[in-house]
């Protein structure tokens, strides 16, 4: 199985904290994976020429496909992973947008 679908089997817990500390663990691993995530998004905002390229509500849907698709093959609720995904998506826009808007006034100051 490559990495890239690797799914780590849930343990049987003791207790409330060692679930909790799991899910601490887990908190951390994916708050690092959004700050990654979020380095290319900035980055793909110098390759849009315009709001519109960064809003894309077509590639919006072809991830969410993606993602829906993975959480079907990888045993997570495939509800949860949408709404998960539309949220981050939506968060990431504004930023990119940010960024766009930044990029474009730093060229027409130049």
């Amino acid at each position: 199985m490559n990495m890239e679908n690797e799914f780590r089997a849930v343990a049987d817990c003791a207790s409330l904290e060692e679930v909790r500390a799991h899910i601490d663990r887990l908190d951390r691993q994916i708050v690092a994976l959004l700050a990654e995530r979020g380095g290319y998004v900035k980055q793909a905002a110098r390759f849009k020429k315009s709001t519109d390229d960064v809003k894309a509500p077509a590639r919006v849907e072809q991830v969410i496909a993606k993602v829906t698709g993975l959480a079907q093959e990888l045993g997570a609720d495939a509800v949860v992973v949408e709404k998960v995904y539309r949220a981050m998506i939506a968060g990431f826009i504004e930023a990119e947008l940010r960024e766009h808007a930044g990029l474009a006034s730093g060229a027409s100051k130049a």
